[in-house]
């Protein structure tokens, strides 16, 4: 497989077993393809400081709610970290190096700024892929509490998060599955997909491609994934790869989906 260097990286990375996978290293490779002149062991250096930093704040770590509250004071009181309400689809909000040098990006970025301080005092955290929204919780099964790190590492319980869903979607009830936390692949396919959505957003196709490639990399046998990388191929000009992956996905498309995808083909021809 001839990958550029970032990506064989980034690819060597998920040969590791789901739990021993560095989900900030992987985040920061996938920064590095963007910017080859990234320096991973600068940013992964400046999030143990960070996380020593906490530890001094940190009065008592036998107490996990005093402990969010110090990571809490840190990094949206004493570093000024928020969510970026204003450019929410700016590509440079799915970069770890660029969230870190920002101190601004989304949900998803700055829980893996949050997880990462955690993970380093010893306080375990796993992400929960809530429906429009991303959160984290301490993963312990006494503690259903949740945090939202892009509203300041707001505390939220089962009911707040009911809550939001239904002031996003109207009336809505959430099952025990969408509480459950989530793995390394699928927190960094959930980064890449809001990674792909900003670059298409600008028809930034090459951009938007090489997300694609990386969720694959994660999930190979993703049929979305390869509808959105045969409509990439065509918006490139590269119309035998289109042709490829568009009749794969045909295989597997609705009906009503389908006869989208067929008119793109006749369009091949």
């Amino acid at each position: 497989m001839n990958l550029p260097p970032a990506r064989q990286r980034f690819y060597e990375i998920l040969q590791q077993p789901e739990s021993q996978i560095d989900l900030a290293e992987a985040a920061l490779y996938i920064a590095q393809e963007a910017r080859p002149d990234l320096d991973v062991e600068e940013y992964l250096n400046a999030l143990q400081t960070m996380a020593e930093e906490v530890r001094e704040r940190v009065q008592d770590e036998r107490y996990p709610l005093r402990i969010l509250q110090g990571i809490n004071r840190y990094l949206y009181e004493d570093l000024g970290f928020c969510g970026d309400e204003q450019n929410y689809y700016d590509p440079q909000n799915s970069f770890l190096d660029a969230v870190i040098d920002r101190r601004t990006g989304i949900p998803i970025t700055l829980a893996l700024v949050y997880l990462e301080i955690a993970r380093r005092i010893g306080f375990g955290m796993v992400g929960v892929n809530m429906p429009g929204h991303f959160l984290i919780r301490p993963d312990r099964q006494d503690m259903e509490i949740y945090v939202d790190a892009f509203h300041r590492g707001e505390i939220l319980f089962n009911e707040d998060c009911e809550e939001r869903q239904r002031q996003i979607y109207g009336f809505v009830v959430l099952l025990p599955v969408q509480f459950q936390p989530i793995g390394a692949r699928q927190f960094l396919a959930r980064m890449l997909t809001n990674l792909k959505f900003a670059y298409w957003r600008r028809s930034a196709w090459q951009e938007a491609l090489a997300a694609v490639e990386r969720l694959l990399l994660l999930f190979p046998n993703t049929p979305v994934e390869w509808r959105d990388r045969g409509i990439l191929y065509y918006r490139l000009g590269r119309t035998g790869e289109a042709r490829h992956d568009l009749e794969n996905y045909l295989k597997v498309a609705s009906i009503e989906e389908a006869a989208r995808i067929r008119a793109l083909l006749d369009e091949l021809e």
